[in-house]
């Protein structure tokens, strides 16, 4: 097999088995084991004083036994390091499951408000229980937005960057942030270092992201859209993916939600507040796929380069 087929194969395969299955209930998938691994820390750590110093060895801790192990894995199995690194590929991308939740939460909320409240409390973090049914199906496009940067193009970009155990690695770190990284009294300070370091994680791909959604689009005259909205969001990064999506979809994002209880209030991206629909989902879903599909083939022309 040559070089640069050996360098391609992985991913490709790995992408593959993401598009075909997505994650299988039935399947063991190592980010529950990550997700046990911070509540086992946090519930011992969070408590009594020095709750930033804790979490933040907390954070960085679990991210580089990840990375080590993964390095070490790969080491000890030698010439079985490729279809460890298929596998490790297909856990590590969330393209597939991600859209079918959202197909879903679109078929729910036509159906009743209340099962699109059920539905959509699947995949955010916000309350659900008075959501109207614009804000169940506006809370399920920001999610797929936001989920193409966490739960494609970043791991992928630290493939690209760091090879598999960088990837894996990244998906501790937003596992630490989708569990402790909120701005909660509970966590506030204790997920105060896993937040940051997934704000540091993502600067990049949530940037190359709505590059990718707005040139999937064919309308790459929204990067100014995108930049000026980007940027009205509590995250430093989350807000861009969606300002492109917005814009692309010429809706409105945003505005206030309750998180854990605790009302936040964030700013809207965009301007024009109509009813969404169920080709509006379709068009993000589209969307998304074409910005996934650039971004696997621009990863195997840099590998190999």
């Amino acid at each position: 097999m040559t070089d640069w087929l050996l360098l391609i194969l992985p991913l490709l395969i790995g992408w593959l088995l993401d598009l075909l299955l997505g994650d299988p209930a039935w399947l063991p998938h190592p980010v529950v084991g990550f997700g046990k691994m911070i509540g086992f820390g946090e519930k011992r750590l969070n408590k009594g004083s020095h709750r930033m110093l804790k979490g933040g060895l907390l954070a960085v801790s679990l991210i580089l036994l990840v990375l080590g192990l993964v390095w070490a894995l790969r080491m000890v199995l030698g010439s079985y390091t490729l279809y460890f690194d298929m596998i490790a590929i297909f856990y590590c991308l969330a393209g597939t499951t991600l859209i079918r939740e959202v197909r879903d939460v679109f078929r729910a909320v036509n159906r009743s408000l209340e099962e699109g409240r059920k539905q959509v409390a699947r995949i955010v973090g916000r309350d659900t229980s008075e959501l109207s049914a614009q804000e169940i199906r506006t809370a399920a496009l920001e999610t797929l937005a936001e989920n193409l940067s966490d739960g494609v193009i970043a791991p992928l970009f630290w493939l690209a960057i760091g090879g598999v155990p960088a990837m894996v690695a990244y998906k501790m770190v937003n596992t630490l942030d989708s569990m402790i990284g909120y701005r909660t009294e509970r966590y506030k300070d204790f997920g105060c270092w896993a937040a940051h370091i997934d704000d540091i994680a993502n600067y990049i791909p949530a940037r190359l992201t709505a590059l990718l959604m707005v040139i999937s689009a064919g309308k790459p005259q929204l990067a100014g859209f995108v930049w000026r909205n980007g940027r009205h969001h509590a995250s430093p990064n989350s807000g861009y993916p969606e300002a492109a999506l917005a814009g692309i979809l010429d809706c409105r994002f945003g505005g206030p939600h309750y998180y854990f209880g605790e009302l936040f209030d964030k700013p809207y991206i965009g301007e024009n507040a109509r009813e969404l629909t169920t080709a509006d989902m379709q068009k993000a879903v589209r969307i998304n796929r074409t910005a996934e599909v650039l971004a696997v083939i621009s990863v195997m022309i840099i590998n190999c380069l």
